[in-house]
């Protein structure tokens, strides 16, 4: 789902035998892909306690939020398949408010409304086939237009005008986890840590004496060497996220369909192979850096007018072809790997 992001940080550090401290790390298997929390500067009790509690907040939402396994997600779907009100969480209820909000600016590209188009897809599933979709059924479910846009909050009761509106937050979700690790660690008095959520990367303080420092992927390794693309310093707060075309994936007579499907036609989206974005630090930015991603991925060779809508100032991209197009804003802060690596600027 997300361009990986290579820790660098934690790669190159030195023995501690060196006189250098190392980070207290946990890692864990959760929202369909690996997880890596890193603590700099702490107590190690206290370190591990605070990474523990992160750990344990990202399994129960990933839980709590599952598209396709039992869980109150599934439920809230199941009533609005079936014409029924729903009472949810008070926490679903503002995820719900919040994904709504976040989808009309970027022209509902990411609409987390659209989960039977991913489960058509053979997406909703960790062993995913390389199947296209039955014509008549995926033209039927484009034809009902399906989005959150759909939804109506009244208190904590959910409503439907549309029956074939299913959520999945697997676009949304990672990035509200960053967010709410950042908040436990805050609350904890970790200052210096670093988040990787399957390549959505929050940077809190410093590792040391130096910032931060993280890779970002090559979208096809093999053409690089195994060699990242780019690396970067993430400053306190802020947070990088990517979509890609390269994890989520089936090939079928030389094409390749990721699971990134543009709601509006209803079929994935083609036109690009990677897009990073880089969001300031704020109280949303690890939300805003997994949301952003996604309709600048879709929006193709129209993503530099999308971007500007959006606000997103911090934008790389890698289309179809392997050309590579960044704003100024991000590639002042990118080492590039190899460094003459041709980059075009957009305005």
């Amino acid at each position: 789902m997300k361009l990986l992001v290579l820790l660098l940080a934690a790669l190159g550090l030195l023995l501690a035998g060196c006189g250098r401290q190392t980070p207290v790390v946990q890692e864990s298997y959760v929202f369909g892909t690996r997880v890596e929390v890193l603590v700099w500067g702490a107590p190690e009790a206290a370190a591990q306690a605070a990474a523990g509690e992160v750990l344990r907040e990202f399994d129960r939402l990933h839980r709590t939020y599952h598209a396709w396994e039992a869980s109150e997600l599934t439920a809230l779907n199941d009533a609005i398949a079936a014409g029924r009100p729903h009472e949810v969480s008070a926490e679903l209820a503002e995820l719900i408010r919040t994904a709504q909000r976040l989808a009309a600016p970027g022209d509902y590209l990411f609409d987390p409304g659209v989960g039977r188009l991913v489960s058509l897809w053979g997406f909703h599933t960790d062993d995913f086939k390389p199947l296209l979709p039955d014509a008549a059924a995926l033209g039927k479910l484009v034809a009902a237009k399906p989005s959150i846009a759909d939804l109506t909050l009244k208190g904590h009761v959910v409503t439907a005008k549309n029956p074939a509106v299913a959520l999945d937050f697997g676009g949304y979700l990672k990035g509200v986890a960053l967010d709410r690790a950042a908040a436990i660690f805050k609350a904890r008095g970790i200052g210096n840590a670093l988040i990787n959520i399957g390549g959505n990367v929050l940077a809190l303080g410093r590792k040391g004496d130096q910032p931060w420092r993280v890779g970002i992927r090559h979208p096809r390794p093999e053409q690089a060497g195994g060699a990242p693309l780019a690396t970067l310093e993430l400053r306190d707060g802020e947070a990088i996220g990517t979509s890609g075309d390269y994890q989520r994936f089936f090939e079928l007579d030389g094409r390749r369909y990721c699971h990134l499907i543009d709601p509006h036609s209803g079929t994935p989206a083609s036109g690009t192979q990677a897009v990073t974005v880089l969001i300031p630090a704020g109280t949303e930015s690890g939300m805003l850096s997994d949301v952003l991603s996604k309709p600048l991925f879709i929006a193709g060779s129209d993503w530099p007018a999308l971007a500007k809508k959006l606000g997103a100032t911090q934008v790389l991209r890698v289309d179809a072809a392997g050309e590579i197009s960044a704003t100024a804003a991000i590639k002042t802060r990118l080492t590039l790997e190899p460094a003459d690596l041709r980059v075009r600027i957009v305005p």
